[in-house]
């Protein structure tokens, strides 16, 4: 059965025959996440978690070029006092953390950039495929200046260890698909985005047909597992980070397309 597709314009949401697909719908603006796209995703996990009929759980970028290259940098200019930092960050832990609680398998299917947001919503997901063009990464420390949530550390050391999560960052750098899955950040690789549809439909089908609650009984048990930072915890570190005079230098460079000049302060 087939369930009528929902969209916002920039999220796009359908359900054919059990099978749940998030399309990241801005190509213009190699997907980046706004604050409604972000909330819509949360809300659609919460739908998911509630319908037994659906499966498994498809996200994908519209387009070649990016799966999702991060959240909307313009609305950081909103930012002016210590709360406006840590609502930010209270926000996405809510969003990510309901999407790796979603008791679903969730497949993200990756073309093209998958960079800062995007790379965190990847990490969230149970499943990683990619094509040749797959970049990943977080290059937060050449373009803003800012920092990762404590669930989103958590997640990448529990990935890849905290020797190549700090490789990744203090780099800067974004990994090509063969090195993402060496390190674990893909599963697999295919040729292009026709065969990575076709392949996370595939993959989408065969975990769908197994047994649920074995599916959902070990998704909980491996994120139980894993140590994840509370918000409290990395307070501090948001707002050394947010409330910077490089944060501001980093905005500004990045949507004036110029080189930022850091500080350190």
């Amino acid at each position: 059965m087939n369930a009528p597709t929902t969209a916002n314009e920039d999220l796009l949401y359908s359900v054919t025959d059990g099978i749940a697909r998030i399309t990241f719908n801005r190509p213009q603006a190699r997907n980046a996440m706004t604050f409604a796209m972000y909330d819509r995703m949360a809300e659609i996990c919460q739908e998911i978690n509630a319908d037994r009929s659906i499966k498994a759980l498809i996200m994908t970028g519209a387009g070649d070029k990016a799966f999702a290259s991060g959240t909307d940098i313009s609305q950081f200019r909103a930012f002016k006092t210590a709360q406006d930092a840590l609502d930010y960050e209270a926000r996405i832990d809510r969003v990510l953390g309901t999407l790796e609680q979603c008791r679903v398998p969730v497949i993200a299917a990756i073309a093209g950039a998958c960079t800062g947001g995007g790379a965190g919503i990847a990490a969230c997901c149970d499943i990683r495929i990619g094509t040749e063009t797959t970049r990943m990464g977080f290059p937060i420390a050449r373009t803003l200046g800012n920092c990762l949530s404590m669930s989103n550390i958590s997640r990448v050391v529990a990935l890849v260890g905290p020797a190549r999560t700090k490789d990744l960052i203090f780099k800067a750098r974004l990994v090509e698909a063969p090195e993402a899955l060496a390190l674990g950040l893909l599963n697999e690789i295919v040729p292009d985005v026709e065969t990575l549809q076709r392949r996370a439909d595939e993959t989408a089908k065969l975990v769908a047909s197994h047994a649920p609650l074995t599916l959902e009984a070990t998704k909980e048990a491996v994120r139980r597992i894993r140590r994840t930072l509370s918000r409290e915890e990395g307070e501090d570190l948001i707002l050394k980070a947010y409330m910077s005079e490089d944060f501001r230098e980093g905005m500004d460079a990045f949507l004036n397309k110029r080189t930022p000049v850091w500080k350190g302060k």
